[in-house]
């Protein structure tokens, strides 16, 4: 499975951006797909995570303002983030997962900083 995500970028506090995320390969019909973001000197994190049937989860610092959804018939996941604040700078990696699985598989990370 590869995944190529898109949209990162510089955006000013309170702004939005909208991630793109296409998984390709061998893709399970039931899978979870989902973002993650790393910012420096910190550990990888759950921002959001989709399950194929569109069950959503969201990091509780995120809740409110950004959005996971997917296209099943493209295998490609979106997150669209809004009021952006400095804390969000990460760079944000998508992820691909198969139901039932254990091996996680991640698209190449984009940038995403968030200041004036």
């Amino acid at each position: 499975v590869q995944l190529q995500a898109s949209g990162g970028g510089l955006v000013q506090p309170g702004g939005s951006l909208r991630l793109s995320c296409a998984a390709s390969g061998s893709i399970f019909k039931i899978n979870v797909m989902g973002w993650y973001r790393q910012a420096p000197g910190k550990q990888r994190e759950l921002v959001a995570a989709i399950t194929s049937g569109g069950s959503t989860n969201y990091a509780d610092s995120v809740k409110g303002r950004f959005t996971i959804s997917r296209d099943n018939a493209k295998n490609t996941v979106f997150l669209q983030m809004n009021s952006l604040k400095p804390e969000d700078t990460a760079v944000y990696y998508c992820s691909y997962r198969q139901v039932p699985g254990t091996r996680d598989y991640w698209g190449q990370g984009t940038q995403v900083t968030v200041s004036s």
